[in-house]
């Protein structure tokens, strides 16, 4: 994460949303240990109290783990329960969004599903193949 922080946002969210978004994209696997609220705070520049509260609010998600005495690692099962609550609220809250608004600037289906298609074809292997 950059040491910038927007000042709309309170930063111990914009931490966990940046942790969220590394154990998403595999970036923090499971078992990863992350880095402590200490070091974390030094690094960023930020008040330890704001580093714990972002970790905190990780626990209590089930996606970081405290493993006392030893630090703070991704928890078992985070990627996959990342996205189960991101593919919830998918299709309603981002893809049908866009999609009403492409089709009101004239793309037709076509075109959309033909850009879906590319980019879908330039994402690493893991991505779904569609038909």
């Amino acid at each position: 994460m950059a040491t910038h922080f927007d000042s709309v946002t309170p930063i111990y969210i914009q931490i966990a949303d940046d942790l969220r978004h590394q154990i998403l994209i595999g970036t923090l696997k499971e078992g990863d240990q992350v880095m402590s609220t200490t070091a974390y705070a030094t690094t960023m520049r930020i008040n330890p109290a704001t580093a714990a509260k972002a970790f905190s609010l990780l626990i209590d998600e089930d996606l970081l783990e405290k493993r006392r005495g030893i630090g703070m690692f991704v928890h078992a099962g985070a990627r996959e329960r990342l996205r189960e609550r991101g593919r919830a609220a998918y299709f309603t809250d981002v893809l049908d969004p866009a999609l009403a608004q492409g089709l009101d600037l004239g793309l037709d289906t076509e075109a959309l599903i033909a850009h879906v298609r590319a980019l879908a074809a330039s994402r690493p292997a893991e991505a779904e193949d569609l038909p």
